[in-house]
This record gives structure tokens, sequence and C-alpha cells, in this order.
């Protein structure tokens, strides 16, 4: 895999891709969250793709932006800018957490470029962030009080809720976790993420996307339950939804093997 940044819409975004005569396949992760996500499944689905994985901006190594709008919008049109960097006219497209969320919303703007769509854990149905919350983060210090927010669980605890199997947990991963956090502009573009992101795609809008999608989900996901699968599973057209028992919302972590496969089989195998 070659790393490198980035600069797209005016940020340092690091990229990690390989690019061959396969076909392309796009990685998105999910909240406080990185290319990292996928670190265990890259080497599977390298056997048959090229891979695209980008951390976003605010998360990961990417720039902690104090001007970038953290909106699903703007991430989506950042993903297809990422997109024409590379000149690929379509992709596959899998997206975890948040990063399903802003695949859904990729796929609204250009459904002429993804084939197919794989949501692992997807977020969904959530709300915008309410409005006084909204109006506390243009106070001063409230940057502060978001970073202690994040830093009062501690990353081991944040890793125990997200994984079913803690001894997943090892030292390379809570420091994966903890190093962006610790960065001296992240809680500041933390707080733009809160005042800027709007909700989750509604009903009426995922009715419209009418590209395959998978859905994959562990029966003991404690972040997006398995409620929130079944209901996407419903307002999207063609799609199929899977679940793994003994498995918590970082199913790339507990599942890679199961995952690759399931994408392997639906991308060149179903004829939906």
């Amino acid at each position: 895999m070659k790393k490198t940044y980035l600069n797209i819409s005016n940020v340092n975004i690091y990229c990690e891709y390989t690019l061959s005569e396969k076909p392309p396949i796009f990685l998105i992760h999910g909240f406080v969250s990185s290319t990292h996500t996928f670190h265990r499944l890259i080497p599977y689905l390298a056997k048959q793709f090229s891979i695209i994985a980008i951390d976003l901006p605010g998360f990961g190594r990417s720039e902690k932006s104090k001007t970038f709008i953290y909106s699903y919008s703007n991430y989506a049109d950042l993903v297809i800018q990422c997109m024409d960097h590379f000149k690929l006219e379509s992709v596959y497209m899998v997206g975890h957490s948040m990063g399903g969320q802003i695949a859904l919303n990729t796929a609204l703007k250009v459904p002429n470029r993804i084939n197919k769509l794989v949501l692992l854990s997807s977020s969904g149905y959530l709300q915008p962030a309410n409005k006084w919350l909204i109006f506390a983060s243009y106070l001063p210090f409230f940057h502060l009080f978001a970073k202690r927010h994040i830093q009062k669980n501690g990353v081991r605890e944040t890793l125990e809720n997200v994984l079913y199997d803690h001894s997943f947990i090892t030292k390379e991963l809570i420091e994966e976790y903890k190093r962006p956090i610790d960065e001296k502009d992240f809680s500041r573009s933390l707080v733009r993420f809160v005042r800027y992101r709007e909700g989750d795609l509604p009903s009426e809008q995922l009715k419209k996307i009418k590209i395959p999608s998978l859905l994959i989900w562990g029966t003991e996901d404690k972040v997006v339950s398995l409620r929130i699968g079944k209901r996407l599973a419903k307002d999207l057209a063609h799609t199929k939804l899977i679940t793994y028992e003994k498995t918590g919302h970082l199913l790339t972590e507990e599942r890679p093997t199961e995952i690759y496969e399931q994408i392997t089989s639906f991308i060149h195998h179903e004829g939906n």
C-alpha cells in the first residue's frame, strides 16, 4: 500500500492506496476513527481489488482543519474529488459506521459512479445535534469541554464498547485510536463537526438509492443496533442483510475474513 497526502478541498487528506488493473474499492471509516479500521480487511481485499482508503478531515492522520465545513454532504463531495484525483469512473464503496452514512450521501450525489454499496454497521436515522449544543459550539472554550468529554472514558473503554471480544484490544490498537485525539486541533475540529453535521438521511431519501447494497452487522453491536440495520434494509432497494453473532460494532477487527468473503460473493457472484 502506498501512503500519501492529497490536498482536497484545501484540506490535507491522508490516503492509503494501491491501484492496478483490478476493480477499485473505496473504504470510508467512521467517527473518531481512521483507515486503521480496515487494517485487517485490506490484505484480503488487495487480492482482488485496487484499494483507496482515506482518513476523513478531522480524523486519523488527516488535517484537523479549522475551516472545513464538517457536513456529510461536504464529506461526500470530498470522496468524489478523491475519485476524480485517481481518475476513477466508478468504484465499489465500503463504509463503516458514520462512513456508511457518508457512502449513502455519495450514492445520492453520483449514483452512476458507485457500482455497489457495502455498509458495515452503518449509522442511520440520527438527528443533527440539538440547537443548544450547536449554540454552545460557538463559545470560546467549548473545544476544551469537548476534549474532556472524549478523553473521559479513555480509549480502552471505548474499544471495549465497540468490540465483543476484548482480546482484540492490543497496544497497537489503543495507540492508533489515541494518537489523533491527542493532536492539538482535534477538539476544535470535533466542535466544528458537532456544529455542521446534518442529520442522517431520512427514509424518503434512502428510498431513492437504487444501488445494490450489502449490509453486514454484529448482533452484539452496542453503538448502532441491529434494529437500525433492519430498518435500512427496508428503506434501501436491492438490499441484503448479513449478521454475525458474538460480534460488536468494530466487525472489521473481529470478522475480516468473513466480511471479505461476503464482499467478494456480493460483488462477483450475485446478479443484483
